[in-house]
């Protein structure tokens, strides 16, 4: 007697099948809605929100979709300033900002879309000619905007945008990645340390050193020679 055979697990093609589908779908409304009079006419903000809304009715997966239509909204949308000879800087900020507003209604994940949504923006300016340390200041000014208008986390989203932006700016070369680098080093629209969180792979912790009113007078932290036993463990340990 043959042995009994459990039930065989169905292969989900179909719904693979359908969400490439709806990401195809998606793309192709949104780079349909968005060119350079709809820009002018609409806004960029309003726009891209307004567009990635309607183009996910109706999708079976809307948070695999979102991310797609969020590249593609903010794709399109410096494409198309371009053509116009229009501030993509500015563009860039407006479509992110758009496409954070429009994830959050929809309940998609924040921090996903602004890491893609910024990853899109300095790949579309840099294959334009753009500056793609603008367009990373920008992307992160508009995912703060964003989450400061939707009661986000504005650091965490803040730090995901600078991780796409410098992801991006690495593939396309090593200036372009020191150019966004140098571009987030600083303080970006009240966030600070945002290339040091992305370009680290873990804090990194530096042993506590004595105050300098707390040392015997004459004696140096940082001297080589001469220095007592007990403190060359915490020079080894700095050193290490």
């Amino acid at each position: 007697m043959a042995p009994e055979m459990g039930p065989k697990r169905r292969r989900p093609k179909a719904s693979v099948a359908r969400r490439a589908q709806d990401a195809q779908r998606v793309q192709r409304t949104i780079e349909d809605a968005i060119n350079s009079g709809e820009i002018i006419a609409v806004g960029v903000l309003n726009l891209v929100k307004n567009t990635i809304l309607t183009a996910l009715v109706g999708v079976q997966d809307v948070g695999a979709a979102l991310g797609v239509a969020g590249v593609a909204a903010v794709r399109g949308s410096i494409k198309a300033a371009a053509a116009i000879g229009g501030d993509l800087g500015a563009v860039a900020r407006e479509a992110i900002r758009g496409t954070v507003t429009a994830a959050e209604e929809i309940g998609g994940e924040l921090g996903g879309v602004a890491r893609s949504a910024a990853r899109g923006a300095v790949n579309a300016t840099g294959e334009v000619g753009g500056d793609v340390g603008t367009a990373a200041r920008r992307a992160v000014e508009g995912t703060v905007a964003a989450a400061r208008d939707v009661g986000a986390d504005v650091v965490e989203l803040a730090r995901s945008a600078a991780e796409g932006a410098v992801e991006a700016a690495d593939h396309i070369g090593d200036t372009a990645g020191r150019a966004v680098r140098a571009t987030l080093s600083g303080t970006v629209a009240g966030v600070r340390t945002l290339v040091r969180d992305v370009s680290a792979p873990g804090p990194r912790t530096r042993p506590e050193r004595a105050p300098a009113h707390a040392r015997p007078r004459g004696t140096r932290s940082t001297t080589r020679r001469g220095r007592a036993p007990e403190s060359r463990g915490t020079l080894d340990a700095e050193a290490s």
